[in-house]
């Protein structure tokens, strides 16, 4: 399949300009994180099932002390990540912004594995952050420069300005471009529901809803991933792009919520 660029890319405009920000605004950030293990091919994870009841350091890391930079317009500060009462917590809100959010206006957190994970399901109950336009509450698989390897990555999102719609998406080698929007059929902030991906070997990637199949990539729109990735889970606001995520306008603490988090290797 030819690879598209931004001279021939055939969606419209505001989406291959949302498309390179983004790509640019990771690759920028996440490339200057910190490397938090050996390269992939020593750092395979197992099958687990984690209740979130507490901050596991032997499977999980918070991110600290940086920020994505771009259209990611916070902080990422492990204060914002807490356990309570049998689930996990990110907070977004403007504490001690910009000085102790590197130099962004908001604060929020960022949770994701110590090791990389293969094929295999990846589940996670969770109830997004309500309050808005502007927003991401994601549950994601993602690896890049900071691993060692290109960038392969496979989303869940949940926007702000419609939480009654879920995003997917996916990045082979930093080619993304494959969103789509999915109809929930209830509001994602209102309540606890369970997201999957379903990730198979030279296969597909589907997408499952409480236990129901809404989507599906089979590497028509462009290869699928292929290299072993963390499991990641953030809630950031977003700046400059308003075409996609609508603007954000800051009332008050956002919160997204996350019971459990499951991994079944295929």
């Amino acid at each position: 399949m030819r690879s598209t660029t931004m001279h021939d890319d055939p969606a419209p405009r505001p989406a291959r300009l949302r498309r390179w920000a983004l790509g640019a605004a990771l690759l920028a950030g996440l490339a200057a994180v910190p490397a938090l293990a050996a390269p992939a091919q020593a750092a395979i994870g197992g099958s687990f099932a984690d209740e979130l009841d507490g901050f596991d350091t032997t499977r999980w890391y918070k991110a600290d002390g940086y920020s994505n930079g771009g259209m990611f317009d916070a902080g990422w500060r492990a204060d914002h990540v807490w356990h309570s009462g049998g689930v996990m917590g990110i907070n977004l809100d403007d504490a001690g912004c910009p000085d102790a959010c590197s130099g962004r206006r908001y604060a929020s957190g960022e949770y994701r594995t110590t090791d990389l994970y293969s094929y295999g399901r990846f589940e996670v109950r969770m109830r997004a952050a309500g309050g808005g336009a502007g927003t991401v509450t994601s549950f994601f698989t993602y690896t890049g420069p900071s691993d060692g390897q290109p960038w392969d990555e496979i989303d869940v999102e949940i926007l702000g300005k419609n939480t009654w719609q879920m995003q997917t998406n996916y990045f082979t080698d930093g080619v993304g471009g494959h969103e789509s929007v999915i109809d929930l059929g209830f509001d994602a902030a209102a309540g606890f529901h369970d997201y999957a991906i379903e990730w198979w070997d030279g296969g597909t990637i589907n997408w499952f809803v409480d236990g129901r199949l809404v989507h599906q990539e089979d590497g028509s729109r462009g290869p699928l991933p292929t290299h072993p990735q963390r499991i990641m889970m953030n809630l950031w606001p977003g700046t400059g792009v308003d075409g996609w995520l609508g603007p954000f306008s800051y009332s008050g603490q956002r919160t997204a919520t996350y019971d459990w988090v499951r991994y079944s290797r295929y």
